[in-house]
């Protein structure tokens, strides 16, 4: 039986071993059994994408049946994701202690009964225990889900792969908004209470369908069982050579020797998550600190933009806007999930092809512009006494511009950027951070923007998210290096460069990544 020591950095290990790139001759093959996992996998974000887009229906029906204010709705709609800080923040530890796979099993249980509190809600008080529930499993989901896909990922589709989870995120919105429509002509007191407790079909479904998945060979690398790591690798690698690299830069990282080949191993109690967080937030070295503002600063801004005020009060906008049918605001909500779901899908195909930076640029640039063009229709509205079907139009349209140009960059580059930056032993707790980040701004967005568009203006506040998405442009283009084609053991290299250098390395890197494309052909 062969032993390995953890160096005193986490990260250490890969930077001395560095992986030279992937450049197989040959057809390369289309890894399904890789994509089948992490479609499963990403499914548990559905969860929280369904909770969001239901509720922006939904809120209008518990408003009138249940007699709250709108600062009532405000705590109703935000609380799930300040709850979700719980989920998210004990998610990383416990993935690590039971494993990716049984996690996710998990995250799905915990939403289900969450949701069925809410389905079953004789009042508000109790609604809300319902959404504190379902919150801590949607925290569960957000930061599993990516966490998993991208250790199951080939590196060369990597990218695509950890998209799916905005993909499904994206889906559920879109059923939420469904159900909203499909559930609106019935009576009152039974509507809402079917919308929300229709969202425990799929965690029922995903608890039970997730078991098929293999478990992520990263975390049996860090348990010692490298012969199941390896069986596992030679499945959801394209090719037999690249799972053998992956294998020995995996037990580089864990500190488990190169040359060992026993199928389980005794590994150090510190690779089992102890005194991670130290690293990560009290004793970080250069290049882990750059990672985690990186992963902070692009899931902080994601939320900062708006996007959630957007989605989960999309009818109100459209009443603000001039339309005041409330089947017709309906309508032009689903719109909107339809929006941003086609246009997530076309990002999952480039993010592959173009790069993370290229598409988070121009996705960010896009929605300044929308937002700026949804304040100005807002104000022309408020400001005119006759109704101008123009500038109706022009919300409705910047509106569903704003979703699509959201989900092509900057919805979900995080999720995937994230789950790849961070080192090894630090991705779980890491990712859990970044999560945690996003859950909070999401939840003080959806908190408070009833209350600041009514102290301030509707069209001011869209004004104030484009200054905001202003500044995040300039974040994503001076932080952010270029990930695309990079191994997960590489990353520690990528951001050990003085952030000054990254820009000029930009073009060897997309050189080196067209390279090894061609090679693959």
């Amino acid at each position: 039986m062969s032993e390995g020591g953890i160096p005193k950095s986490g990260v250490s290990a890969m930077s001395e071993n560095p992986t030279p790139p992937l450049v197989f001759q040959g057809r390369r093959r289309r890894n399904i059994f890789s994509m089948v996992s992490a479609i499963l996998a990403s499914m548990v974000s559905i969860l929280l994408g369904y909770d969001t887009g239901v509720m922006s229906g939904a809120s209008i029906f518990i408003k009138d049946d249940l007699k709250i204010t709108d600062t009532q709705i405000e705590i109703l709609v935000g609380i799930i994701n300040i709850c979700s800080l719980l989920g998210s923040a004990v998610a990383g530890r416990i993935s690590d202690w039971i494993g990716r796979r049984y996690t996710i099993v998990f995250a799905s249980v915990i939403f289900f009964v969450g949701a069925i509190l809410m389905g079953l809600a004789p009042n508000f008080a109790w609604l809300m225990v319902g959404r504190i529930v379902a919150g801590v499993g949607v925290g569960f989901a957000l930061m599993i889900a990516p966490v998993y896909t991208a250790e199951i990922s080939p590196a060369m589709s990597r990218g695509f792969l950890t998209s799916f989870p905005e993909v499904f995120i994206n889906t559920g919105v879109l059923l939420g908004y469904i159900s909203n429509i499909s559930f609106s002509q019935l009576p009152e007191h039974l509507s809402w209470r079917l919308m929300l407790g229709a969202g425990g079909i799929p965690s029922a479904m995903l608890a039970f369908g997730i078991l098929i998945m293999p478990e992520s060979p990263r975390w049996l690398v860090m348990q010692g069982r490298l012969g199941e790591a390896r069986k596992v690798l030679n499945k959801t690698c394209d090719s037999n050579e690249e799972a053998e690299l992956r294998l020995a830069d995996i037990k580089s990282a864990v500190g488990i020797p190169e040359n060992c080949v026993d199928d389980v191993v005794s590994v150090p109690k510190r690779s089992h998550g102890e005194g991670v967080w130290k690293e990560l937030l009290i004793r970080p070295t250069p290049s882990v600190r750059r990672v985690l503002i990186a992963a902070v600063g692009i899931h902080l801004f994601q939320q900062a933009s708006g996007i959630d005020a957007v989605v989960l009060y999309s009818p109100r906008i459209f009443e603000k806007a001039g339309i005041k049918k409330k089947s017709y605001r309906l309508g032009a909500t689903v719109a909107v999930g339809f929006s941003k779901t086609i246009f997530i899908l076309v990002a999952t195909f480039l993010l592959d092809r173009i790069g993370r930076r290229p598409l988070l640029l121009g996705s960010t640039g896009g929605m300044i512009v929308c937002l700026i063009g949804l304040a100005s229709g807002l104000t022309v509205v408020d400001h005119s006494e006759k109704k101008l079907m123009w500038a109706i139009v022009l919300c409705v349209v910047m509106t569903l511009t704003f979703v699509a140009s959201f989900s092509i960059g900057l919805g979900p580059i995080p999720w995937v950027y994230s789950s790849e930056i961070f080192p090894l032993r630090l991705r779980a707790q890491g990712v859990s951070i970044g999560v945690a980040v996003n859950r909070v701004m999401s939840g003080v967005i959806g908190m408070t923007f009833l209350s600041l568009y009514k102290a301030i203006t509707i069209e001011r506040t869209f004004f104030m998210f484009a200054g905001i998405t202003g500044l995040a442009w300039t974040f994503f283009y001076t932080f952010l290096p270029e990930t695309q084609g990079k191994t997960l053991e590489e990353m520690e290299g990528l951001f050990s460069t003085s952030r000054f250098k990254w820009k000029s390395s930009m073009k060897k890197d997309n050189d080196d990544v067209v390279e090894n494309q061609n090679g693959r052909v």
